[in-house]
């Protein structure tokens, strides 16, 4: 196993990096190195007014000893429940940063509801963190694609705040991965592969409980 550890990219400062794009060869998971360390300020000096920030592709996973913290945030969902990050201790939990006018939030969304839906009876959660849309543009996002799990609404910035650590500014869609006891495992920033983000849940499930 080849393990990089490539400089942070903008925005960055995280313990016990390890970038890594997962993939599968003769039924073995490998790893390999990844790293686009500048893309991400690249983007931001364009100014194409796409009002998103692509990112780019890269995985890092931490290993258990280097996670920091547990994440702390609370905040609404659509249908007005709060619910609070305490709500998921001990289960794997997967939090996708989207809103509806990004393109590779629609693109992925589909991966996202599918790896749901083969998660869901192992006791993984999922939910969006929307950082702009109504509630009906989030619902009509969500009957387009599918989607049946449940979203924040973050219009205030609140919750993006609380994973200021774990998710650049603007670089929609981040997709992280808790573990049991609620620290982040792992977090792909930009579109998520499906093989990639279903072997970074399955590695958080196979790990101890809370």
């Amino acid at each position: 196993m080849n393990v990089h550890s490539p400089a942070p990219s903008a925005g960055e400062s995280l313990p016990g990096r390890r970038s890594v794009l997962f993939g599968m060869a003769s039924g073995a998971l490998l790893l390999t190195g990844c790293a686009a360390p500048d893309s991400l300020a690249a983007q931001a000096r364009a100014g194409d007014n796409k009002n998103y920030i692509a990112g780019d592709g890269s995985v890092s996973e931490y290993a258990s000893n280097d996670r920091s913290a547990p994440v702390e945030m609370q905040g609404p969902l659509y249908d007005g429940t709060v619910l609070s990050s305490t709500d998921w201790r001990g289960s794997v939990t997967v939090l996708n940063v989207w809103y509806a006018a990004c393109a590779p939030c629609r693109t992925e969304a589909p991966t996202l509801e599918t790896l749901y839906q083969e998660n869901k009876d192992d006791g993984v959660l999922f939910y969006g963190i929307n950082l702009r849309d109504t509630a009906a543009t989030a619902a009509a996002f969500e009957r387009t694609f599918g989607t049946t799990y449940p979203s924040f609404n973050d219009a205030d910035g609140s919750i993006l705040l609380a994973l200021a650590e774990y998710v650049p500014p603007r670089a929609v869609p981040t997709t992280l991965v808790l573990d049991k006891q609620g620290r982040v495992s792992a977090r792909v920033l930009g579109l998520a592969e499906k093989s990639t983000l279903k072997a970074l849940i399955r590695s958080a499930l196979k790990e101890p409980g809370a």
